[in-house]
């Protein structure tokens, strides 16, 4: 695999190297168990896989190289780069300037960029309305482009299904980055509806077995399909596409879902002209990192830390499935865990940061499950690992520990 240059402050002489290790001994990915750090009194059971992603890290590579290539140039970013608050606020303070914010409203009007300025797309991609802006500004799209290539596979994805005539499916945030920039290339080809979750699949189900009327589908899904878009022609033949940090079994369910509704409405002998396999658009890390976190799940704990941006979606998943079993905090840096006592995080139904009390249990032992999202840097979780750890009278040295398992790994 590719290796990036990604500044050495995001990595961790713990978390890197583990994760470095279990990818030597492990090349494959078979082993999803959780890595045991036992301190005493204290243990964390780290996730198989978590943090930067290819995309991530391709995005921050050349963000970086960019800034130090172009000492003299305005560099700006569409939006935040990917997902990270600790990432976006470096970016900026080196001297790039956001031209949008993550849901589209603009910051830095269009006039003030010139075409002898640097403007990066961050991993999420953009429109095809927004490339062409760039363009016709005259500024070099291709080189600053940072779009994750398992973004544009989507893209390619939809186009293709497009040209035979299927009407695509999004599952994704229809207000997310992501979703906005894939749902404007996929209606390049095709017709294609916005869906959140399962619940509103089984309402597009019912519009196209007739139990609801097909006006209802304009009701339901204002904002979130193509223009001229007509239930009754464009709902014959599906395909359905991830946004790539959904959770990938939901997008699983989505599918299976639909695919019944077709066989219902045109039996099997002509399912695979109505209904497209479309399971290759899931995210090789985001379908990882769940699959490590369902894993660490059948361990015992007595809660779990989840560590990245608030407004990341697959990190936001993550903290759905941890909660699933779990008590599960949400932080975003080690700051947020203000001691023993007292934590702030992210309560994603509530959509701000609480205060719990009393989150770490007295007893003897205590086992903690630690992870992060796809665009958390290594340094923050090692940061998280060492708080908490400092809590704990007589817990053993981190260092000590982690050589010995370092010295195992080697062994094995």
């Amino acid at each position: 695999m590719r290796k990036f240059n990604i500044p050495v402050f995001y990595k961790s002489s713990i978390i890197t190297r583990i994760k470095e290790y279990r990818n030597l001994i492990d090349p494959r990915k078979q082993d999803l168990s959780p890595t045991e750090l036992d301190f005493g009194p204290v243990k964390f059971l780290i996730a198989r896989h978590f943090g930067f992603c290819y995309g991530v890290q391709n995005a921050i590579e050349i963000s970086y190289r960019t800034i130090e290539e172009n000492p003299d140039k305005r560099i700006f970013l569409l939006s935040e780069i990917i997902h990270n608050p600790i990432v976006n606020e470096d970016l900026q303070f080196r001297g790039i300037s956001f031209i949008m914010k993550p849901t589209g409203e603009q910051i830095i009007p269009w006039e003030e960029i010139t075409k002898d300025d640097i403007v990066l797309i961050p991993a999420f991609g953009t429109t095809i309305e927004i490339e062409e802006k760039l363009k016709s500004i005259g500024l070099q799209v291709e080189k600053y482009d940072t779009t994750c290539p398992f973004v544009e596979k989507v893209w390619n994805r939809s186009t293709a299904l497009g040209e035979k005539g299927y009407t695509i499916i999004i599952h994704g945030k229809y207000k997310h980055e992501e979703t906005r920039a894939t749902f404007s290339h996929s209606i390049e080809k095709s017709h294609s509806v916005i869906i959140l979750n399962l619940d509103e699949a089984k309402i597009l189900g019912k519009i196209i077995l007739g139990e609801i009327e097909k006006e209802k589908f304009y009701e339901y899904f204002k904002d979130k399909h193509s223009a001229g878009f007509n239930p009754e022609i464009h709902l014959e033949r599906i395909g359905v596409v991830n946004q790539t940090t959904m959770l990938a079994s939901e997008t699983a369910e989505i599918a299976e879902y639909f695919k019944s509704v077709m066989l219902q409405k045109y039996g099997e002998e002509n399912l695979k002209y109505h209904f497209a396999d479309t399971s290759d658009t899931l995210c090789y890390a985001t379908y990882d990192n769940q699959e490590a976190t369902i894993e660490m799940l059948n361990y015992p704990a007595d809660f779990a830390v989840v560590v990245g941006g608030y407004n990341s979606s697959n990190t936001s998943h993550i903290v759905e499935l941890c909660s699933e079993k779990f008590k599960t905090f949400f932080v975003s840096s080690e700051e947020k865990i203000l001691s023993r006592e007292k934590i702030l995080h992210f309560d994603l139904k509530e959509k701000k940061e609480i205060l719990t009390s009393n989150y770490i249990p007295q007893k003897e032992k205590v086992t903690i499950l630690l992870t992060s999202g796809a665009s958390c840097p290594d340094s923050v979780v090692e940061g998280v690992l060492r708080k908490i750890h400092s809590f704990f009278e007589g817990a053993y040295e981190i260092d000590v520990v982690v050589d010995g398992i370092f010295t195992r790994m080697k062994d094995f």
